[in-house]
């Protein structure tokens, strides 16, 4: 099978598309034929050595797929060959990868390879922080940051789900329509000069909660926008430098700054973590989400997909096509 591969981590150049036999199923794991592959900051960020946790090499890029069941490893329950799912694994830039089998479900009937591809970890995401972090309340009012990206997008469709108003705050005028077109009931830029007017002004002086997968230059400043007892979630740093903020802030807003790691998430609260899954399908099935499909990039431009999904260029979900089943 094709695989992609790194020896080292110094740059996208010391990855290639290299030969590998195909991996043999163990108990308790799937194998899938991929059909596609989501690409998002994180993925990229990883694969030039400069996420916080190093992976060990060689290293496949790839943690979040679609595509049909191969073969089933041992003790292997409620799934079978031929069967469409979407699952989260490690190394899925190739065409077969394994995963373990509380990692791989049904892919839903509505959605397509591409779809499901990013669905997964943008949408979880999105509901651990609202529900999990925030308790964001039908009615309340919700920022989101980077509301064109893949988990912007999955905040804003979340939150209206949940029963909330969102404000999506996107750096140009395409980005803010594309937010609209997801739900986002207005809009702001994202120029620092008279920000929190303008921010006021759409907002009526109220925010409840602030979805920051960015945590840029307006950090500050949003957080300052809290209305009483604002919450402010802190899910990533695409913005560049890690902001910091004045501790007394917390006290004088009677807000909270509250961090949002799926991972750990998976790791510790598994069984929240499957409910919140649930609800996502349900939520899905009855038309209340629908993951967008950014950019697709066949699997012999990884490279190209990976600068892509760094840049922050897209809208949606970056998408790498391994294969067309």
């Amino acid at each position: 099978m094709k695989i992609v591969r790194a020896h080292a981590l110094d740059s996208l150049g010391d990855y290639a598309l290299e030969e590998a036999a195909v991996p043999e199923p163990g108990e308790c794991e799937v194998r899938i034929r991929v059909a596609a592959c989501g690409v998002g900051y994180v993925e990229a960020l990883t694969a030039l050595g400069r996420y916080q946790v190093k992976p060990p090499l060689p290293f496949t890029p790839g943690s979040e797929l679609s595509g049909v069941i191969d073969a089933l490893g041992s003790n292997v329950e409620g799934l079978a060959p031929g069967q469409r799912v979407m699952a989260r694994a490690t190394g899925a830039f190739a065409e077969y990868v394994l995963a373990k089998r509380g990692d791989v479900a049904p892919a839903p009937g509505p959605l397509s390879f591409e779809e499901a591809a990013g669905l997964r970890t943008n949408y979880e995401t999105a509901l651990h922080g609202l529900r999990d972090r925030a308790r964001l309340e039908p009615g309340e009012q919700v920022l989101v940051f980077g509301a064109a990206g893949g988990t912007g997008v999955a905040a804003i469709q979340t939150a209206k789900a949940m029963g909330a108003r969102v404000i999506a705050a996107a750096s140009t005028e395409a980005k803010r329509a594309f937010a609209r077109d997801q739900g986002a009931d207005a809009v702001i830029d994202t120029e620092p000069e008279g920000w929190r007017d303008r921010l006021k002004e759409v907002s009526g002086g109220r925010v409840d909660v602030i979805f920051d997968p960015v945590c840029g230059p307006l950090f500050d400043a949003a957080f300052r926008s809290l209305s009483w007892r604002g919450r402010h979630l802190v899910v990533g740093f695409v913005g560049g430098p890690i902001p910091s903020l004045k501790s007394n802030l917390t006290l004088l807003k009677g807000a909270a700054l509250v961090g949002v790691d799926l991972r750990q998430f998976l790791l510790h609260e598994p069984d929240v973590a499957e409910r919140n899954f649930a609800d996502l399908l349900e939520w899905l099935e009855r038309g209340a989400l629908k993951p967008p499909v950014g950019r697709v990039f066949p699997l012999g431009e990884f490279r190209e997909a990976l600068e892509y999904a760094f840049s922050g260029k897209g809208v949606a979900k970056t998408v790498v096509r391994v294969a067309d089943l």
